[in-house]
């Protein structure tokens, strides 16, 4: 499998892993000089260019978008349109327009397109979605979730207080999909309505927002993102499931301890009236045999989906219509957040709607 990267700062790194598991990357691209100079330096081998369109006709089955958040979507559709796989990182969209002309092409072209939305396949979401699966807290009824950095005043203002970079562009509810994609993952619906409010005393660029967000099948998503003091050093994600019959939430911890999970089963929904409250440790996720970083097996684990989607027809981890909803969800909060907090649909993309 030959693909091309776009984008060389996660995208070098997502570049190593995929060689790691036998993807063979045969052309990077990037404007910053710099880091194609290192990334030709990892890649002898590869096309090297700091113009996009010249991958277009580079022979590639796939190609992975980890350019600027907010410019995934006229890329991926340029490329879907070459019949060229699809694994965009990070934002599907930036507009409703703009995600309804992406999932479009996606559905017409020969090629497929998958969101590289790692925390989806995190350990702590996978064991999460094994206790949903199997029931045990019952029918849904309450999701949290949790992607927050812990950063001083003065780091935070670097990453976001700046125009000329994505960060300082796009939305303060844009950066949603880590927090939101493990809510549809777990409940499988689709956001309908979304409120959003502002954490801190900057309600002009706040460095945190919490969203409300009324789901399809009548679970309720109440959602965190951005920059907040005392997040446990580790890997700055939290989700908690509550059901009819009891809870599962990830561990607030630090180091290994921060992938596991505690579930509680009330007795009074058990047949032998006895309450049950485990604690859950995710096994090894192996590579050529070997443990590897819990913080990386959720982008292994998006790179083996997206090959065994192009290689074996696999359906994509997180296919077109889920991540344009993700996103979605972003842009109404930010039209929320413009309107004083008050709840707006999110468009409904769902292949139910047409």
């Amino acid at each position: 499998m030959r693909i091309g990267i776009v984008g060389l700062l996660r995208g070098l790194y997502m570049a190593e892993w995929a060689r790691r598991i036998g993807i063979d990357v045969v052309a990077v691209c990037d404007r910053d000089s710099a880091r194609l100079a290192a990334a030709h330096t990892d890649f002898p081998a590869a096309r090297v260019t700091q113009d996009w369109t010249e991958l277009l006709d580079a022979d590639l089955d796939g190609v992975l978008l980890a350019n600027d958040f907010d410019a995934h979507a006229p890329l991926a559709i340029a490329f879907l349109d070459r019949g060229v796989h699809v694994l965009s990182e990070t934002a599907a969209c930036v507009t409703e327009e703009e995600g309804r002309r992406l999932i479009d092409a996606a559905e017409r072209s020969t090629a497929t397109y998958s969101f590289a939305e790692n925390y989806v396949a995190h350990p702590h979401v996978r064991l999460l979605r094994h206790a949903v699966d199997a029931g045990e807290v019952g029918p849904l009824e309450l999701v949290e979730a949790d992607y927050l950095h812990s950063l001083s005043p003065e780091e935070t203002a670097e990453l976001i207080g700046d125009p000329a970079h994505w960060r300082g562009r796009i939305a303060p509810t844009a950066y949603c999909t880590h927090s939101v994609s493990p809510v549809l993952a777990l409940t499988g619906a689709w956001p309908v309505e979304v409120s959003a409010f502002p954490v801190g005393a900057n309600e002009s660029r706040p460095a945190a927002m919490v969203m409300t967000i009324r789901l399809s099948d009548g679970t309720l998503a109440l959602t965190r993102h951005g920059f907040l003091a005392g997040e446990v050093d580790s890997h700055w994600s939290w989700v908690s499931v509550r059901g009819a019959h009891g809870l599962a939430e990830s561990v607030r911890a630090t180091g290994e301890h921060a992938w596991s999970i505690r579930v509680r089963q009330e007795g009074w929904a058990q047949p032998d009236g006895q309450t049950r409250v485990t604690r859950r440790s995710p096994g090894p996720y192996l590579v050529d045999g070997e443990p590897i970083d819990r913080m990386a097996e959720g982008t292994v684990a998006i790179l083996e989906a997206f090959r065994a989607t192009v290689e074996r027809g696999a359906p994509p981890l997180v296919p077109v219509r889920a991540a344009v909803a993700a996103s979605l969800v972003g842009v109404a909060g930010a039209d929320s957040l413009a309107k004083g907090s008050q709840p707006v649909s999110v468009p409904d993309v769902s292949a139910k709607s047409e």
